[in-house]
């Protein structure tokens, strides 16, 4: 299969900001071609590629491949620069705000431009601002994310990342914990032109629609390993909450 998608800027970020549900898929992780398929047709917005460990070249590959077999939205969530696939819709490079060093908010993004500088497709490259919340997740600990964050710490990140940094995109991330509907709101009222992304710990309906109220866009990944029925429900959950905001 020859990867022929190309995304821009212009075109992610206009894409982005009708987001409201997207599935972010692990290349570490099996899934089998029916539990894809579901998800690839189930009306989600986007399918975002990426993980924290384990992931390869290789695993990256065979899984967008996989993806860009349906005609959903497929971006990869860039968290090795040699994991790069070439051809997806667009590229997402976290910035965790967060992190205990500076390795992960500007050492390896440095480290990446100084050697391939030259060839990125920087038309098709979006900044994600992350706020990592749970501390026992992978990410915190790789990370060294300093998590005991207070709610005016939350708005201040989210401050940050729109007002100085000028990104597109903020995510509260809390990876596999159910976070606090509080923090996000917090979160919420800090940005005004970026959009706001929530993802951790989903599982049901209430959950769903509590985190849709104060995010722009919805993020559900654990689950579809988890329940994979129950993933695909959680599309139509977060969208009814859209459908009551702007009726």
């Amino acid at each position: 299969m020859v990867l022929k998608r190309v995304g821009g800027t212009d075109v992610l970020k206009e894409k982005m900001k009708t987001w409201r549900h997207v599935f972010k898929l692990d290349p570490n992780r099996p899934l089998s071609d029916r539990v894809l398929e579901n998800v690839c047709t189930s009306g989600t917005d986007a399918v975002i590629v990426g993980g924290t460990d384990g992931i390869t070249y290789e695993n990256s590959r065979n899984l967008i491949e996989r993806v860009m077999d349906y005609p959903v939205m497929c971006v990869q969530e860039i968290s090795r620069e040699e994991t790069v696939v070439i051809g997806v819709d667009g590229y997402l490079v976290p910035v965790v705000l967060n992190a205990g060093s500076l390795r992960w908010v500007l050492g390896s993004q440095h480290r990446a431009v100084k050697k391939y500088g030259d060839w990125i497709p920087w038309e098709a490259v979006i900044a994600l601002g992350y706020i990592v919340m749970n501390p026992e997740s992978k990410v915190a600990k790789l990370t060294e994310s300093q998590t005991q964050l207070s709610d005016a710490d939350v708005k201040a990140y989210a401050r940050l990342a729109e007002r100085i940094f000028g990104m597109p995109t903020v995510y509260v991330e809390y990876s596999g914990a159910f976070g606090d509907e509080e923090t996000l709101r917090a979160a919420s009222s800090g940005v005004n032109q970026s959009r706001l992304i929530y993802g951790g710990g989903i599982t049901r309906k209430e959950e769903a629609q509590a985190m849709a109220r104060w995010a722009d866009t919805v993020v559900v990944g654990n689950l579809v390993y988890q329940n994979p029925d129950m993933a695909v429900k959680t599309v139509n959950w977060v969208k009814e909450v859209l459908k009551e905001k702007h009726p």
